[in-house]
């Protein structure tokens, strides 16, 4: 398996927030705290160093514990943007990203991403949810559906990323296409609800 020390657990708050208005949503409270402290906090038993991808209120951020880092690209270029930053600044050889807005994300998201990278001799390692059936096939098999920000990767993958922003695309699951990239299945979906929209974070509150 992995190390865990030698994984930099990067959590991605460089969003706009667009569908929730333009706030700042890693810094919007769930529960007492902020959400990118949620993630944070879940994701730091199971990585090395921890890093926080963020973009506003970097003085705020700061006050959490972890380096704070800027996107790696202009106009909040999504989160290969925040990949990228990650990636140029882990001294590690393995880097795990998480979004800020998904507070109950698997305590084992990490070990179950290295053990599938190990055994299949991958680049990185992705995690997805099993989905039920199409209302119109519901004899059919549930699918996979890709979770892209909660990825695993080599920091050898630095130079390909870079060179693929800079192509102007800005897709996480066509970047990691063009690599070996194994999928890890979770059957807890909820595990990975997220809030984008005021009304899904106060749904959150809910959440067990």
């Amino acid at each position: 398996m992995v190390d865990p020390q030698h994984i930099t657990g990067l959590v991605l708050a460089g969003g706009r927030g667009s569908r929730m208005g333009g706030v700042d949503k890693g810094l919007q409270n769930h529960r007492g705290l902020p959400l990118a402290m949620h993630a944070l906090q879940r994701l730091k038993p199971q990585v090395g160093p921890v890093l926080i991808n963020a973009n506003r209120n970097l003085d705020v951020y700061e006050t959490m514990g972890a380096a704070i880092w800027r996107d790696a690209l202009p106009d909040y270029a999504g989160p290969l943007a925040g990949f990228l930053a990650g990636l140029a600044h882990c001294d590690t050889p393995y880097l795990v990203t998480v979004p800020c807005d998904s507070p109950f994300f698997p305590q084992d998201l990490v070990h179950r991403l290295g053990q599938a990278l190990q055994l299949e001799n991958a680049d990185m390692a992705m995690a997805a949810t099993r989905e039920g059936p199409l209302d119109e096939a519901p004899s059919q098999p549930l699918r996979l559906r890709l979770q892209p920000v909660f990825c695993l990767m080599k920091t050898t993958l630095r130079e390909s990323l870079f060179q693929f922003t800079q192509s102007g695309s800005r897709q996480v699951i066509q970047w990691a296409a063009q690599h070996h990239c194994a999928t890890v299945p979770f059957d807890d979906s909820l595990a990975f609800a997220n809030a984008n929209t005021l009304d899904e974070l106060h749904a959150l509150e809910k959440e067990a």
